[in-house]
């Protein structure tokens, strides 16, 4: 039995409450409808800024009525210490997701990125520290690595930030290293490697890469590829992450709290098989596109290439990735084909 089997045992025999901020959005749903699937009190928080009412309609169908009952919905903002207060009030564990994602998002208004990102994470380390919470895990970033070129990428290794969201995801750690060192109040923070799967939104000009591509596929538009189409990520499907949050949550280990983790694969796939895989995937639910990429401009701000280490995650939390991105993208096509199509 792994160490997540485990975990999920214990959970169901002795259920806590859990935070979820961002818990209409894209990871944040998905973290919704399995904690709830393992019988477990859920406080959910979001503004609806880039979170969807249908996301938590969809999961209450994937749920029972009483695993349903067991979910409490705060409409707030993390930018409002008091909403941050309410929303911790009686919590075990926080899983801290809601942010502003997205490099383009962050050039074209780097103050709303950081009000987000950088204010509302604050907001929520004061609150959840006040309310004395068991663990605190929250959302970092790949984009922390910045322009350190080695791979694969190691926790301890990062360069110098390449866009404003970069600094926000990095001013998080450093706040919670600060917690952890003034406060006694230690959060663990997972870099997030490319992460995509059911209900990550296909629209608006900040959708990341997989949702944004089938969503053309699907309809038959072009798909455009910023550059020559070999950059490179460590795509990871959104089970892991699941995972990695329910592990780093419910860590007993002192040596594995005030630190940050890589979460994904450790695999490098490069834009243009990510573009061949999707049309496989695609083709096999009936949806046949024959097109070529559309190449353009390399993107400002862009890492080129991009690949995880998880041998810290694996040795200090048990962390063990059930998904390549080949399963991933066949499971992710499928979600897709049915809801747009």
């Amino acid at each position: 039995m792994s160490q997540y089997q485990t975990v999920c045992a214990q959970l169901q025999q002795a259920p806590k409450t859990w935070l979820v901020t961002g818990v209409a959005g894209f990871i944040g749903s998905n973290l919704l409808e399995t904690l709830l699937k393992l019988n477990q009190k859920v406080v959910g928080l979001d503004n609806f800024a880039t979170g969807h009412q249908h996301n938590l309609d969809e999961v209450q169908g994937l749920v029972s009525t009483a695993q349903w009952a067991n979910f409490r919905f705060i409409e707030g903002d993390i930018r409002n210490i008091t909403d941050c207060q309410n929303a911790c009030t009686g919590v075990d564990y926080v899983l801290h997701e809601a942010a502003l994602g997205s490099v383009p998002r962050s050039i074209a208004d780097p103050i709303l990125t950081n009000s987000a990102n950088i204010t509302g994470f604050l907001n929520m380390l004061v609150a959840a520290r006040d309310a004395q919470v068991s663990s605190f895990t929250y959302a970092a970033s790949s984009s922390t690595y910045g322009d350190h070129p080695a791979l694969p990428k190691v926790e301890e290794n990062i360069g110098k930030p390449l866009s404003p969201y970069a600094v926000t995801k990095y001013v998080n750690e450093l706040y919670a290293d600060v917690f952890a060192k003034t406060y006694g109040f230690k959060a663990i923070g997972l870099r997030y490697f490319n992460v995509f799967g059911q209900r990550q939104d296909p629209n608006g000009a900040y959708a990341a890469v997989i949702p944004k591509w089938t969503s053309s596929m699907i309809a038959g538009e072009d798909v455009f590829i910023n550059g020559d189409g070999e950059t490179s990520r460590d795509f990871c499907f959104i089970d892991n992450t699941v995972q990695a949050n329910i592990l780093a949550a419910t860590t007993q280990d002192e040596a594995a709290k005030n630190q940050v983790y890589n979460v994904a694969v450790g695999d490098r796939t490069t834009l243009n098989e990510l573009y061949r895989a999707i049309q496989v995937a695609l083709a096999e639910n009936q949806v046949n596109f024959e097109r070529d990429p559309v190449y353009g401009e390399f993107r400002a701000g862009d890492v080129r290439h991009s690949q995880a280490s998880i041998a810290k995650i694996q040795q200090h939390l048990g962390y063990a990735p059930q998904f390549k991105i080949a399963e991933g993208i066949q499971l992710a096509m499928r979600w897709y084909v049915n809801n747009l199509t």
